[in-house]
């Protein structure tokens, strides 16, 4: 019996001891895992920064190409506008040097109605300025307008990229050689519009 009683005390003081021992490697074990969940969180917080830091890079990189594309088209459209401006200068130009429909029908105007008043019976000297010089000063007058508005067309292409956009594309210098030629051609029409107007080139013919 006594034997029983100590085997029996033996095995129950080896099953607390192992139980305490499981006991200490739970315990033990218990903060490397805790480390290793706080390490993966970690990990899994990085990751999810790094998503949401991609994220927010794509949305301001599309943003800049969309900033970037209307940019572009707004400068594009400028550009189609002041090219057609120049072009327009530039023909203006040329009609007031080489004359007009326009400046044709002012001065056969002009003479019908000098020969109206003419065959009233006034003075030679009278009906060569009625027939004659009104006609020549109506079409020089056409003339000079559109050298004016050539002038002002040519001037305003190329003024206005200093009244614009900055961040714009610069203009191109096509616009700008036609733009020029615009204004030269509407100076020249403008002056040759002025000589003729005041007799200074082709004068009126005088009676002796």
């Amino acid at each position: 019996m006594g034997s029983k009683t100590v085997d029996e005390a033996g095995v129950e003081t080896g099953a607390e001891a192992q139980r305490d021992k499981e006991t200490v490697d739970v315990t033990k074990e218990a903060p490397e895992a805790k480390e290793n969940t706080s390490a993966e969180s970690a990990v899994d917080e990085a990751d999810a920064s790094d998503d949401v830091a991609e994220e927010q890079a794509d949305e301001q990189a599309d943003e800049q190409d969309e900033a970037a594309d209307g940019k572009g088209a707004s400068g594009a459209s400028a550009g189609v506008g002041q090219g057609a401006a120049a072009i327009v200068s530039a023909g203006l130009g040329l009609v007031s040097l080489t004359g007009s429909w326009i400046g044709t029908i002012a001065q056969a105007r002009e003479s019908l109605y000098g020969q109206l008043e003419a065959a009233q019976g006034v003075s030679v000297a009278t009906q060569i300025k009625q027939v004659y010089a009104d006609s020549w000063n109506a079409n020089a007058l056409v003339a000079g307008v559109f050298g004016l508005i050539a002038l002002l067309v040519g001037v305003a292409v190329l003024v206005r990229p200093a009244f614009g956009d900055p961040d714009r594309a610069p203009q191109t210098p096509w616009i700008k050689s036609v733009a020029w030629a615009g204004v030269s051609l509407g100076f020249l029409g403008l002056v040759l519009a002025a000589v003729k107007y005041s007799d200074i080139l082709l004068s009126t013919p005088t009676v002796g």
